[in-house]
């Protein structure tokens, strides 16, 4: 054996006993498997396994491929080590390239939360975190796919302590069983609060509904989506906007629900027809129906009418509007208004129902009181019955009945008696001579 060989062989033994003693100091059992850092990666990619138990630091992570590389180094008496003043790309900018990979986290009791694979992904320690081309994803809730998710490019936060899975970049979330597509520039997953965050230029879309708001918020259990910030949400059949600054979506149930102030904006032919607000709502997406349950108000652009109530009803495929409150109705044209303890509008009939304690005034003080009465929008028609009142200013009279009919705005009523043999009263009041007369 020549010197040469002799000292090689000194040097492969020193070599092995020193990477023993560094392992033996830095590693302490874990469960984490990794590939093999001296190996070609396969074409299929090598998982990277991480439990809940713990993650491998990037300091860890950068002591095993100098290691490795010692290792292979005092190994090979053929090949010469590396210059010093020529550090290798992993030294030189903290990075590790893996080429087809898995970020693979599971829990406590062995169940997988998320997976994502990429075609190519590497990690940078002074950051800790991992940039992923084109990744596809997997959300995992209960053993089950919950969401499939999709990027041209994302960063890949994976925090072991609070089990935190954090995608940047331009992000497609799908519901593989209702449907649900969400987009936007972040998405943070946390499995063991069943939350699912999308935000930063937030969409989401539905076959029911297309909504825009600064993140949203998902319960995949319930199937529920919180919209945040700057809401507008679109049912698509028939035209209709809603309008908040926080809106509940239920998908299973096929409901919105809005516990702040909302707007509401009906169009037909690209047009705004009739629009509304209130405190708090509830839509049904299937019934079509929008109930306003605190400080409703409807506006009608044809006829020009203002509806409120404390709460309404809206039936956006019949066009119905009805309410079991208390109802103030002001036509803007005619300049009349009428007050209810409950009423129905039917919007395609441009017919007013209204019940208990009606009272209808008119822009010259005419006014008709009534148990009930119909009014008829078209041609300012009016139907009463039920302790008919009717009272006008110039000349000063009042009629008293038990039915009425007549055009209240042109001061042309008649009022009759009721079967039961009660007559008509009229009470005519002569006017005060003028002053000097």
């Amino acid at each position: 054996m020549s010197k040469e060989t002799g000292q090689g062989d000194i040097g492969v033994g020193r070599c092995r006993e020193m990477g023993r003693d560094m392992e033996n100091q830095i590693f302490s059992p874990s469960p984490l498997e990794f590939p093999q850092w001296g190996q070609p990666p396969q074409a299929s990619g090598s998982p990277v396994t991480l439990p809940a138990s713990g993650l491998l630091s990037p300091v860890r992570l950068l002591v095993t491929i100098l290691l490795t590389i010692g290792l292979f180094a005092c190994s090979s008496p053929g090949n010469k080590a590396q210059p010093k003043n020529k550090p290798t790309e992993q030294a030189s900018d903290s990075k590790l390239t893996v080429f087809g990979g898995s970020f693979d986290a599971i829990d406590e009791a062995g169940k997988l939360l998320w997976r994502v694979d990429a075609k190519q992904a590497k990690y940078i320690k002074e950051k800790e975190i991992g940039q992923a081309e084109n990744p596809y994803g997997e959300l995992f809730q209960d053993g089950k796919v919950v969401y499939k998710v999709t990027a041209d490019k994302a960063d890949i936060e994976q925090n072991d302590k609070k089990l935190v899975l954090i995608l940047r970049g331009q992000i497609v979330a799908t519901d593989p069983v209702n449907g649900v597509v969400l987009r936007g520039n972040e998405l943070e997953w946390r499995p063991k609060e069943d939350l699912l965050i999308v935000r930063n230029k937030l969409t989401g879309k539905h076959k029911q509904l297309d909504a825009v708001a600064q993140e949203a918020r998902v319960k995949t259990r319930e199937q529920r989506v919180d919209f945040f910030g700057g809401v507008i949400a679109n049912s698509l059949e028939p035209p209709f906007q809603v309008r908040t600054e926080h809106l509940i979506w239920q998908v299973k149930q096929e409901k919105l629900i809005g516990d702040r102030p909302l707007q509401f904006f009906r169009s037909k032919n690209n047009q705004i027809t009739d629009r509304g607000k209130g405190d708090a709502a509830d839509i049904d997406l299937k019934t079509k129906i929008v109930t306003i349950t605190k400080n409703a108000q409807i506006e009608l652009a044809d006829p020009r009418m203002q509806i409120v109530s404390n709460s309404m009803a809206w039936n956006l495929k019949t066009e119905i509007v009805t309410t079991k409150t208390p109802i103030r109705i002001l036509h803007l044209t005619e300049n009349i208004l009428v007050t209810a303890n409950q009423g129905e509008l039917r919007i395609p009939q441009n017919t007013v129902y209204l019940q208990g304690k009606v009272n209808a005034i008119g822009k010259r003080r005419q006014a008709i009181r009534s148990d009930k009465l119909t009014w008829y929008l078209n041609n300012q028609q009016v139907e009463a019955q039920g302790n008919v009142v009717y009272q006008q200013a110039e000349p000063s009279l009042t009629f008293t009945g038990e039915t009425a009919t007549g055009n209240i705005q042109q001061e042309k009523i008649v009022v009759k008696s009721g079967g039961s043999g009660q007559r008509v009263i009229t009470n005519i009041v002569p006017s005060e001579p003028k002053s000097g007369e």
